[in-house]
């Protein structure tokens, strides 16, 4: 088949790369957004070009010279791979079996852009990817493939993405182009019933409140890391907590009470618990232990962050 892929990041770069390997499908086109001023280039289109594969980067894609090109490509199919250009229909459609778009949860649960934090942050314990056909309403098309992993106790963000839902994902996009190649992939329609739908995971997001159910705590902590990261403050001065674990207790101490101090970390109180924060970045700071941040700044038992 003659592909287009469109795409971002590494996922893109290293779907395109796959796709390469296999040798079964010919890549006509690559399309990724443009960069915005002082950005580096896209991971995808550095080895798109280092390929000498064309590359596009319209600013949008319902411009007619711009749909013109796409249709000059004779393509079969559009792999999306993790996209994140609106695409219309008028190009969605211009391949002769139309497009496959990637996103990292299982839909119709987690619609949105960051579909890999929020079910960490809600106390998920599964997720996957889905393989669906692109409608103008944003993840809402016909499922073709879904895979599912767990998450696990201490997954964070980066574990879950990168170390599951990541290679398994850059594996399955051979499978779907074998889908379509047979001339009968499925689909399958989501069940609206069970949709959600949750915007970008922002910093406003992500600040810890000690008096919320350990658990909670927890899960915001690991669902933020690395990216926006969880955060609190001490004596005024932000404090953002990455590495975590969730210690059971009985929680009569203060919430955001600091318990005890060692090379592990420092164990703070929370509703129900405790958690030991492992690795912190102060304010204009870089990331460091805990234990170190602790000691740098006079911490002590007793004093309490969130205040």
């Amino acid at each position: 088949m003659r592909l287009i892929v469109m795409g971002q990041k590494a996922f893109g770069r290293d779907c395109l790369e796959k796709i390469l390997d296999a040798g079964q499908d010919e890549v006509v086109a690559v399309y990724c957004a443009p960069e915005k001023e002082g950005q580096t280039a896209d991971p995808l289109k550095e080895f798109a070009l280092l390929k000498g594969l064309p590359v596009h980067q319209p600013a949008n894609l319902d411009e007619e010279p711009t749909l013109e090109t796409l249709r000059s490509h004779d393509a079969h199919l559009m792999v999306m791979a993790y996209a994140i250009m609106f695409v219309p229909n008028a190009a969605r459609n211009i391949p002769r079996l139309g497009s496959i778009c990637f996103h990292p949860s299982l839909l119709p649960r987690h619609r949105g852009p960051s579909a890999v934090n929020w079910p960490i942050i809600w106390g998920e314990n599964k997720s996957g990817f889905s393989w669906f056909y692109p409608t103008d309403g944003l993840d809402e098309g016909d499922l073709a493939l879904q895979w599912e992993c767990e998450i696990g106790r201490d997954d964070a963000v980066i574990d879950l993405y990168f170390k599951k839902i990541f290679p398994a994902g850059v594996e399955s996009v051979l499978q779907v182009c074998d889908l379509f190649r047979s001339g009968k992939p499925p689909r399958v329609a989501q069940d609206e019933a069970a949709a959600t739908y949750e915007g970008w995971c922002r910093k406003r997001h992500a600040k810890i409140n000690w008096a919320r159910p350990v658990g909670d705590v927890y899960n915001l902590i690991r669902g933020t890391n690395p990216a926006p990261g969880a955060w609190t403050t001490h004596e005024g001065a932000k404090l953002d907590i990455f590495d975590s674990r969730c210690i059971a207790g009985s929680g009569t101490s203060a919430p955001g009470e600091v318990l005890s101090l060692g090379k592990e970390g420092m164990v703070v109180a929370a509703e129900g618990g405790a958690i030991r924060v492992i690795r912190v970045r102060p304010a204009r700071g870089a990331k460091m232990p805990a234990a170190e941040w602790a000691a740098g700044t006079r911490v002590s038992p007793g004093d309490r962050l969130g205040q």
